[in-house]
């Protein structure tokens, strides 16, 4: 079983199936034909104290990444390349809804969300919740995160281990493809454009109609 490697280098030993599904998915992978599920239902918390669920992005592709506010290197790269690929992508984007996903609850709340992702584009929804409404997205993404405590009380220099991959998930909720977190914007929305091409030529083969 080959490694998936996490923000700080540990190796992080998913399932076969998983890391397949992701570290080999630069070919377009599709959830139909992968042995694996990922994603799923979730019940989280937007920058406005909103709850939402999987449906409330139902229509939408999403770009989907895990990480926290505090995260000194992967996560701000990787919002950064998100936001450029939004801007390649110019019209295309309003099919397009990239959510950043804490797992540091504790210190990220909805308003510390939305100021963070709102730094780096308008269109990037922070989504947060409770320890176990986290640990609940996280299994059906095949997340890993773990926190290695500062000692200090407050908490403030705690650091979270966690992957690092960006999950594009199609319009129906489906998995697609992996991403690395340093993947280029450019090649972020060359990955989207080809997917949702991809679909449309499925669908236009099996008569029915795209989104």
């Amino acid at each position: 079983m080959r490694p998936i490697f996490s923000e700080f280098g540990r190796p992080i030993f998913f399932g076969i199936a998983v890391a397949t599904a992701l570290v080999l998915s630069q070919p377009l992978v599709r959830a139909a034909n992968s042995p694996v599920r990922i994603g799923g239902p979730f019940t989280l918390t937007s920058p406005d104290g909103t709850t939402v669920t999987e449906q409330t992005y139902r229509g939408k592709w999403l770009l989907v990444f895990f990480g926290y506010t505090s995260c000194p290197d992967a996560c701000p790269t990787a919002l950064l390349e998100i936001a450029a690929a939004l801007t390649r992508l110019g019209p295309v984007a309003d099919q397009i809804q990239p959510l950043f996903i804490t797992v540091d609850p504790r210190r990220d709340t909805p308003a510390v969300m939305g100021n963070y992702t709102q730094s780096f584009d308008s269109r990037i929804v922070g989504l947060t919740g409770t320890p176990q409404q986290i640990a609940a997205v996280a299994q059906e993404y095949g997340v890993y995160y773990a926190a290695h405590q500062s000692g200090r009380p407050d908490a403030e220099n705690d650091i979270i281990d966690h992957s690092t991959y960006l999950y594009l998930m199609d319009s129906e909720g489906k998995f697609v493809r992996g991403l690395d977190a340093d993947t280029p914007g450019d090649r972020i929305a060359e990955a989207v454009r080809g997917a949702m091409a991809k679909t449309r030529d499925n669908a236009s083969h099996q008569g029915r109609p795209t989104r």
